[in-house]
């Protein structure tokens, strides 16, 4: 059972949803879920453990297993913790990306992470971000959104984020991967990734991040999500 409101922010690859999230989580003084890191984590535990990426049972023993820790340093960025050793980094890396589309793919591997997924909602609130929030993990939650962008603005998002972060990319080489990932992900058999039908669709492709937040606050407060007490914080 769900104990507090929940607006879910889904969308593929580059289209803003993990920034955008975290600044209407802040702006409410809400709990945030990254959807997606559970899947990196268990994605990167079948990896240290040897396990084929084939298969599919032992990746849900492993999801079911880890033990996973978020929280943040000195100045305020996000940590991740996988039993203990710090994964931060290596859970954002291309690869990871790529081990977490294929395991998102099984359907145990969904099943194993449904409930630790909806523990997350505790007052005052929580913005679950991901791909099939509100579609499938919190299908009841009285804010849903849908963000979308171009191909090649996602690309271009994703090339920047890697550059900055040092690692060598071939915008070509981004593009391609963003539009496989969107294929797989579109059209997998289990919690395909899709607008949920009473979702707000949002186009971010000539929106920044806290354009695309304030709209979604906006509509957090025509349904009464900054009521007072909710810790709301303007952008």
């Amino acid at each position: 059972m769900i104990g507090a409101p929940v607006i879910t922010i889904d969308g593929p690859s580059g289209s803003g949803k993990g920034t955008v999230s975290r600044l209407v989580a802040r702006a409410l003084g809400w709990h945030l879920l990254d959807s997606g890191a559970l899947y990196r984590l268990t994605g990167l535990a079948g990896a240290l453990a040897g396990l084929a990426p084939g298969d599919e049972e032992a990746h849900a023993r492993a999801a079911l297993a880890m033990d996973v820790r978020f929280g943040a340093d000195a100045a305020g960025e996000p940590t991740v913790l996988l039993d203990g050793r710090d994964v931060t980094q290596a859970i954002r890396t291309e690869a990871a990306g790529e081990r977490a589309s294929q395991v998102a793919s099984f359907k145990a591997v969904r099943h194993a992470l449904l409930e630790r997924q909806r523990r997350f909602a505790e007052p005052p609130g929580l913005v679950a971000d991901g791909r099939d929030m509100g579609s499938v993990i919190f299908p009841s939650a009285p804010l849903k959104v849908f963000l979308t962008a171009s191909v090649e603005e996602r690309a271009a998002r994703r090339f920047r984020q890697l550059k900055s972060a040092g690692i060598n990319a071939i915008l070509a080489a981004v593009t391609a991967d963003i539009a496989s990932r969107d294929a797989r992900d579109s059209g997998r058999a289990v919690a395909p990734l899709v607008a949920a039908a009473d979702a707000v669709t949002l186009d971010t492709t000539r929106l920044d991040a806290e354009s695309a937040a304030r709209q979604i606050l906006a509509r957090a407060a025509e349904r009464g999500l900054d009521r007072p007490g909710s810790g709301f914080r303007p952008l």
